[in-house]
């Protein structure tokens, strides 16, 4: 038999960090292909918005707020909209954040809360949604980490090792959840033009349309392939400089990054206040 591929009529689609960038667009799809979807975030205001939006099209979007850093929340949640909407079929772990990290003047904080939101913001939906989809020996879940995945790319210390922990993790499930009859993905995404990446003042290369992106995960979670990666060009290319060893892939991506020239924003907090007199360096956030 064949592994499970979800369809609408199977149940909801539960996904969550649907209120902006990738997910919502990505609810849009799902709902226009027929999908009621769960869409989970914490602004109540733009949740709205999205079901407003979605008004008209073959499926609906059901807004629903929590923060995905509440583990009991999330479970209570899930338990809820199984109750009152039917069971899910398809999760979506889309929630996620950025706060740059810079290697001059590394903020413990941003790295703690990267982990929080980018890790296990998305245990506390899988760990229920794994428990469910077995019981009903079938489900599909996807979860959203990133090409920074691959290797490490400046600022993004906390943020591509949260990414690798996830695609680490979705490969090392899928030896016993293919036995369950539940599908897991990992999708990892470049860099998508979002208001997270409008922050940016250096090269993104490849840079992706958000609705765009948003056709490309959908069309990967029907197509059922391990890993779905958008732009391909992007995703190529970082995995092959990724075979270089250290003292290749060092002047490589200095190059691609554009990270070559650039200068390290000024010291702002611990020891180095001490030294210096200059105010806060300005950080970057990064998506992809």
């Amino acid at each position: 038999m064949s592994l499970y591929r979800a369809r609408p009529d199977d149940g909801l689609c539960f996904m969550t960090g649907a209120s902006s960038g990738i997910g919502r667009a990505a609810a849009l799809v799902l709902a226009r292909k027929g999908w009621t979807v769960v869409s989970v975030a914490r602004s109540a205001d733009k949740l709205q918005s999205l079901a407003d939006e979605a008004e008209g099209l073959a499926g609906r979007i059901i807004p629903q707020t929590c923060d995905v850093t509440d583990e009991n929340a999330v479970n209570d949640l899930m338990r809820r909209v199984v109750s009152e909407y039917g069971p899910i079929a398809l999760a979506v772990f889309v929630a996620g954040n950025y706060w740059p990290v810079v290697g001059s003047d590394p903020s413990l904080e941003n790295m703690k809360k990267t982990y929080e939101v980018n890790v296990f913001g998305v245990l506390h939906g899988l760990v229920p949604a794994i428990l469910h989809m077995r019981d009903r020996n079938k489900g599909q879940i996807a979860i959203v980490g990133s090409v920074s995945a691959y290797g490490g790319l400046p600022m993004a210390s906390a943020y591509g090792a949260s990414k690798a922990a996830l695609n680490n993790m979705a490969a090392a499930l899928k030896f016993d959840l293919d036995k369950l009859n539940i599908r897991v993905q990992i999708v990892n995404p470049g860099f998508i033009d979002t208001p997270l990446t409008e922050q940016n003042n250096f090269k993104m290369p490849f840079l992706m349309k958000v609705e765009e992106a948003a056709e490309a995960m959908v069309d990967g979670l029907e197509n059922g392939s391990f890993e779905v990666t958008f732009p391909k060009s992007l995703a190529t290319i970082l995995k092959v400089v990724n075979f270089f060893p250290y003292g290749v892939y060092f002047p490589v991506m200095r190059r691609i990054m554009g990270w070559k020239d650039r200068k390290l924003p000024a010291p702002k907090h611990f020891f180095a206040r001490q030294d210096r007199d200059e105010g806060p360096g300005k950080t970057e956030a990064v998506e992809g």
